[in-house]
Order: structure tokens, then C-alpha cells, then sequence
């Protein structure tokens, strides 16, 4: 039986790239990629997801990290593999074949490279009770221990065309940091759909309970 596929929202077209590089053609669930904002509330809809799919299939290929501790205490109703990284930024940073759960760092925030315009910077404080704050209160709030932006290059598009890079340096200027660009791949996520899982990767069987430990040495 083939495998399904359960990744965030945010990850989707990175999934069908990678999918495509490696022949594959498994069913993909999407959760929200707005349920990051509460780890809590990511987790209820992991385990509503796994629940369901554990029904039909008997192995999950999960395109997420462990997001906060979204993954923490789960208990596995079938298989599921998952990346043993903190998220999915850290994800998308890998290119190699050795364990690693967190490349970025300290001071950069980081921003797919899909298209600079979906990012939540124009949002910032929506329907969180923040009102009453102003724009500059509201970024240093959210950003204040950030210094860059990254765009994180997989090359999913072209993001050092001149419309790409006026658009990023628009939203690095809006949350007041250095615009940057960093390499990244879709080279985990080819590993996960293609079977190729190594210590990289948890593979969690039916009953195993879902640990901080298994993602972090």
C-alpha cells in the first residue's frame, strides 16, 4: 500500500516539487500553515489528521519538523516518518546527509522563497488583541531579536530577479532588518517520499510514543 503524505500548508508546492524529482505520486493533506502560531493548536489538528489517515494507510510520510513541539507525546496509530528537525525552516536549510535538527541562526528570521508577498509581516497583531499598539510597537514585539531577513533559496523560483528582490527588500524594510539570501534544498523531502531514511529521520511505529528526544541529540 502506498504511503500518504502530511505536511504544513506552508511546505505544499516544496512536497509536490520534491515528488515530482523523484517519481512519485503519493495523496497529500495539507494542515494550515496558520495553526504554527499556537503549537497547541497544531498539535490537535496532527492528531485529528494521523487519526483519520491511520484508517487507510499504514504509513504517513510527514513534510514537518517537530514545530515547536507540536509532535511532543503523540502517539503513532501506524507508521510515520518524520524529519528529525526542530521545523520546517530548519527542514529546507538542509543539504547534506548528516543529523543536524537546527542550522539557522542566531538573529535571522527566514522567509520561503515562494513569493515575499505571502508573508504575515503586513499582518502582524491581526486578531491577537493588539489593537492598540502601533506598527513599530508591533514589530518590535514580534521581531525585536532579529537583525536579518533571509530568503531562504531552494530553487523553487527565480528570487534574485530585480521584481523578486524589490519586493523582499519591501518586507525587510517594513520590519526594519538587513535583507539577506541563504541556501536551501528540498533534499529531505526528497529522502522522506523516496524511502531513503537514515538518521535524519524518525521512523515512529504503530504505538511508539513521539518524543522531544527522538528529534533532538
Amino acid at each position: 500500500m502506498q504511503p500518504v503524505i502530511l505536511t504544513c500548508s506552508s511546505l505544499e508546492e516544496y512536497v509536490v516539487q520534491a515528488q515530482n524529482n523523484m517519481g512519485t505520486a503519493f495523496p497529500v493533506i495539507a494542515l494550515d500553515k496558520r495553526y504554527h502560531m499556537e503549537p497547541k493548536d497544531m498539535r490537535e489538528q496532527i492528531l485529528s489528521a494521523i487519526s483519520d489517515l491511520s484508517k487507510t494507510y499504514s504509513t504517513i510520510l510527514v513534510s514537518m519538523g517537530f514545530c515547536g513541539g507540536s509532535w511532543d507525546q503523540v502517539v503513532a496509530p501506524c507508521r510515520i516518518v518524520i524529519p528529525r528537525v526542530d521545523d520546517c525552516v530548519s527542514l529546507l536549510l538542509q543539504q547534506g546527509d548528516e543529523y543536524c535538527a537546527n542550522l539557522k541562526e542566531m538573529g535571522h528570521l527566514y522567509l520561503y522563497e515562494k513569493d515575499p508577498k505571502e508573508s504575515f509581516f503586513s499582518r502582524i497583531g491581526e486578531g491577537m488583541g493588539t489593537e492598540d499598539l502601533d506598527l513599530d510597537e508591533l514589530i518590535d514585539m514580534y521581531f525585536g531579536n532579529y537583525r536579518y531577513l533571509d530568503i531562504l533559496d531552494t530553487g523553487y523560483n527565480d528570487c534574485y530577479s530585480e521584481e523578486y528582490a524589490a519586493a523582499a527588500q519591501e518586507e525587510a524594510d517594513r520590519i526594519h532588518m538587513d535583507l539577506d539570501y541563504v541556501e536551501g534544498s528540498i533534499h529531505l523531502l526528497e529522502k522522506l517520499v523516496s524511502g531513503n531514511w537514515n538518521e535524519q529521520f524518525l521512523v515512529a511505529e504503530k504505538g511508539h510514543l513521539i518524543r522531544h528526544g527522538d528529534f533532538f541529540e
